[in-house]
């Protein structure tokens, strides 16, 4: 996935090498500043139809997640295919995407 390689080659040129576990706690971090912004642009989910999430943390979020995938040498395009094919699959099988379905 060209993006991997953008964040990987960021990551290298700046020397922005981390541990798989630093990284996997960074892309906490990151969705945990999207749930922020979901829960006060609502008013704590009073206001469910209000939620914004600022393009930039949506771009955090991408960045560390990439940065995931490289620190665990996992390609993120073939993973995603195959997240793709899974929810194809069940959607076939149960008529919806979750797993609970």
């Amino acid at each position: 996935m060209e993006e991997q390689d953008r964040v990987s080659a960021f990551v290298d040129e700046h020397g922005l090498e981390a541990d798989l576990a630093y990284r996997v706690l960074d892309l906490e971090s990151e969705v945990g500043e999207v749930a922020k912004e979901v829960t006060t642009s609502t008013d704590y989910g009073s206001s469910p139809e209000s939620a914004a999430v600022a393009t930039d943390e949506v771009g955090d979020c991408l960045f560390a997640l990439l940065a995931v995938a490289e620190a665990a040498d996992v390609d993120a395009g073939e993973a995603l295919e195959v997240a793709l094919e899974k929810y194809e699959d069940r959607i076939e099988a149960t008529g919806g995407a979750g797993s609970g379905e």
